[in-house]
């Protein structure tokens, strides 16, 4: 007890005391502050989007009748699940094994050094930029035999992805004891059997957030599948040809002079929220497991 400090052991002051409830104060109002802008885009997001919802809005297609029923958003979902089911399946091995060979192999090297630096690059680039390229280099050529094509858009969106996925994965990757690798290794195991047996079914559930959270950020995404996917009314299942997606569909809709087509834009912002929601929902549940284990 001798070293321990004198004022270590001494009574908070009444100044502190009220330091501490002015600046707990301060946060709560912040806070109240921040929820306001959130809670007011929720609730108009509920009241304008319920009004849309139905069995027929989920189950036609746009019917682009101008004076008649504009039709449901069935073509939207299905094509956005399905591009990004594609941009997923290319994403997902890339970036993990990026992010192993950053963590296992390259480490601190000059090259696992410029590997990361061009990552955080393209983490920070808009969008739109993903879109452009494909565009450039895909859509004006013909590049596959069409124009605008539903694999296109695909691939926008997995350049948009690569970039959270590797570094989400890096960071998990990074949180596995370095001691289950060095038992396993002292064991006689060859590296690649410690990565694929004892490394990544440690990260796994890290792993699979991080990509459910990539993919909730990629489904948002409206600029890249417009310069690569196009808008069409109905629904497509051909890759090599135009798709449509609930981004598109709500930019198409929501500056049209009618009311229906506008409240059709609502009905699909809402549902593409909720199956956002869903994601992140399962992304945390997935966390939150892994953490209790």
């Amino acid at each position: 007890m001798s070293d321990v400090p004198a004022n270590a052991l001494a009574p908070i002051s009444a100044r502190r005391r009220h330091t501490d409830q002015v600046m707990r104060a301060v946060l709560l109002i912040v806070t109240l502050l921040a929820l306001v802008p959130l809670v007011l885009v929720i609730l108009r997001l509920l009241t304008s989007g319920l009004k849309a919802i139905s069995w027929d809005f989920f189950t036609t297609d746009p019917s682009g009748n101008f004076l008649g029923n504009p039709g449901g958003i069935k073509s939207a979902i299905l094509g956005t699940i399905e591009m990004i089911a594609v941009a997923a399946l290319i994403t997902i091995p890339i970036g993990i094994g990026v992010a192993l060979y950053l963590v296992e192999y390259g480490k601190q090297g000059r090259f696992a050094a410029t590997v990361r630096y061009f990552v955080d690059v393209l983490t920070g680039v808009p969008s739109i930029v993903f879109g452009l390229f494909v565009y450039v280099a895909l859509v004006v050529g013909n590049v596959g035999g069409s124009g605008f094509a539903a694999w296109k858009g695909a691939l926008a969106i997995a350049l948009l992805m690569l970039p959270i996925v590797t570094r989400s994965a890096e960071v998990v990757l990074l949180l596995v004891p370095d001691g289950l690798r060095e038992a396993a290794l002292a064991l006689g195991a060859p590296r690649w059997k410690v990565v694929t047996r004892v490394v990544l079914p440690t990260a796994a559930p890290g792993l699979v957030t991080g990509s459910l959270l990539a993919i909730a950020r990629g489904a948002g995404e409206t600029a890249p599948l417009l310069f690569t996917a196009a808008i069409v009314q109905g629904t497509s299942f051909n890759l090599n040809a135009r798709m449509n997606s609930l981004p598109a569909q709500i930019f198409a809709d929501v500056g049209q002079a009618q009311d229906r087509l506008v409240a059709r834009a609502w009905g699909a912002a809402l549902t593409l929220v909720t199956m956002i929601l869903i994601l992140n929902i399962v992304a945390r549940l997935v966390a939150r497991r892994s953490r209790s284990t």
